[in-house]
């Protein structure tokens, strides 16, 4: 098969447009463009492209400065559209996906569509679909094909729980949902194919470029796909302390998921990266060992054995026993002491660090929890054991080896560089940016900070179709008051980025409390 279009991608001109100081989004004119460009670069990848993510009219392309350029990486794309060969799938492997044709929504999506239900089976089955990109959830792939020619509305009102395995229809894309999350697509069957599976080595069955074609499934609806068994790390590990009380939350976070982004899945990690480095060394683990983060305080454990740990981040009181713990300094915890962590002062999350290394199971190469998309650990609850793993790389330091200042209460500044959508929006809306003090709101999280101040006004109505975003991205929704993406943010999105929080700065963002004011600056 050959993608759709072939020879108009290639003679289309490739609009670059800047994403901040470490990504750039190429941006073509037709979705089958973005299969080809896609597959050109994915063929061309040189060192520190750390990830290419693919949507309905882009490709993102993130990269890891210190090895390759912005300019060295405009070049590579640019030069991608007559360098590269045609591109054809006819050589991938076909993935075929057994569907039980059972949806709720097949019968009245059929006679919407002035077909039978047996018709609109008939050329779901025989399309030859290809992953165009992955995107709203781990795993989730949008599926396109030349041959099909339907447009199918979504729901009018979203269902707030699809069931895993759904299969649906939406716009003219296909997909099916690896797991239960609200959605608007018009479901026509049920696959029992395991679509993600974050312990497996290679954890999304469909990934972009994939070949699809979706059969009628046997009497006994058997999954084609066997679920790869689990891996699972250290089991039987006795705990070393037990959470008596876990604040408003506690999770495992290390240094996180970067380059998965193409395969639907966030970055996550900790949130202060410079605080889990500092807290590890204190205790002679690797920086990015996993620690627990631990947000807005109010945090109690107690040792089942002796244990030294180090806290960094936010400050507040903290005691082992009557011990009030030195700041920034590694402390021995004995067993039977119960340490608590009181409501923070300065900054909203710290970061306990344990020699060991807090344990976890790994999902797709982190122990970092992403609650909203199910990977890593739960959020650690009343009674919850925790055991460690061996990233030991060193003694407790006999001095402070990390001089740490306390996150600022006054009005943070943050650095920021241009965004993709900067013309979305008028010239009053980037003077409103950088000029107005802006307020934290309490719609603050892992996912993303909400801003409160001046409306930004757009000049150009509507969304955009999806495309990638990043940590730092500044979205504007219709209501003019921006969002800040953080690590566990979505890897795609629909509101334009006016511009995008310096990497530098992101550290400072996540110790803002809600109240709080920030500032941007030009690329600080």
């Amino acid at each position: 098969m050959v993608i759709p279009d072939e020879k108009k991608a290639r003679g289309s001109a490739i609009r670059v447009l800047p994403f901040g100081a470490a990504a750039l989004l190429a941006e073509v004119d037709t979705l089958p463009q973005v299969l080809d460009l896609h597959a050109a670069l994915a063929a061309s990848r040189p060192a520190g492209v750390v990830d290419l993510v693919p949507a309905a009219r882009t490709v993102l392309v993130r990269i890891d400065p210190q090895r390759l350029t912005l300019a060295a990486a405009r070049t590579w794309i640019t030069e991608a559209e007559t360098d590269a060969a045609p591109i054809r799938l006819d050589s991938a492997p076909v993935i075929e996906l057994q569907v039980a044709y059972d949806g709720p929504d097949l019968a009245g999506t059929a006679s919407a569509l002035g077909v039978s239900v047996d018709a609109l089976v008939s050329a779901h089955q025989a399309a030859h679909w290809v992953v165009a990109f992955t995107g709203f959830a781990p795993g989730f792939g949008y599926l396109v094909s030349d041959e099909w020619h339907f447009d199918v509305p979504r729901l009018d009102s979203p269902r707030t729980r699809v069931p895993p395995g759904a299969v649906g229809l939406a716009g003219d894309f296909t997909g099916a949902y690896p797991r239960a999350t609200p959605g608007g697509w018009r479901l026509i069957g049920t696959t029992e194919a395991v679509l993600f599976n974050p312990d497996a080595a290679s954890p999304v069955l469909l990934t972009p470029g994939s070949r699809v074609r979706f059969v009628a499934a046997g009497p006994t609806r058997e999954a084609v796909i066997a679920a790869p068994p689990a891996l699972p790390e250290r089991p039987n590990v006795p705990a070393a302390f037990t959470i008596a009380a876990p604040g408003w939350q506690s999770t495992v976070q290390d240094r996180g998921r970067p380059g998965a982004a193409s395969l639907g899945i966030a970055p996550s990690g900790a949130l202060d990266r410079g605080a889990l480095a500092v807290a590890n060394r204190l205790v002679g683990n690797s920086e990015d060992a996993a620690a627990i983060e631990v947000t807005g305080g109010g945090f109690r454990a107690v040792a089942e054995r002796d244990l030294w740990i180090a806290l960094a981040g936010a400050r507040g009181v903290a005691r082992v026993g009557a011990l009030a713990l030195d700041a920034l300094a590694a402390t021995l915890w004995p067993e039977g002491e119960e340490l608590e962590i009181s409501a923070f002062e300065h900054g909203i999350r710290a970061y306990l660090a344990v020699r060991g290394g807090v344990a976890g199971p790994i999902s797709a190469g982190s122990r970092s929890s992403d609650v909203l998309a199910g990977l890593g650990r739960a959020a650690y609850a009343s009674g919850d054991g925790v055991a460690l793993a061996n990233d030991v790389v060193g003694p407790v330091p006999p001095l402070d080896i990390a001089p740490w200042t306390a996150p600022t209460d006054d009005v943070i500044e943050l650095g920021a560089e241009a965004g993709p959508r900067g013309e979305w929006f008028a010239a009053s809306a980037h003077e409103a940016l950088f000029e107005a003090l802006w307020t934290i709101s309490a719609d603050a999280n892992r996912v993303g900070v909400r801003l409160e101040g001046p409306v930004l006004e757009r000049t150009r109505p509507g969304e955009l179709p999806s495309e990638g975003m990043i940590p730092g991205a500044i979205q504007v929704p219709p209501s003019g008051q921006p969002t800040i993406l953080l690590a566990d943010g979505p890897v795609t999105g629909g509101y334009p980025v006016i511009a995008v929080v310096s990497d530098a700065s992101l550290d400072a963002l996540a110790q803002a409390r809600p109240g709080m004011r920030v500032r941007f600056r030009h690329g600080i």
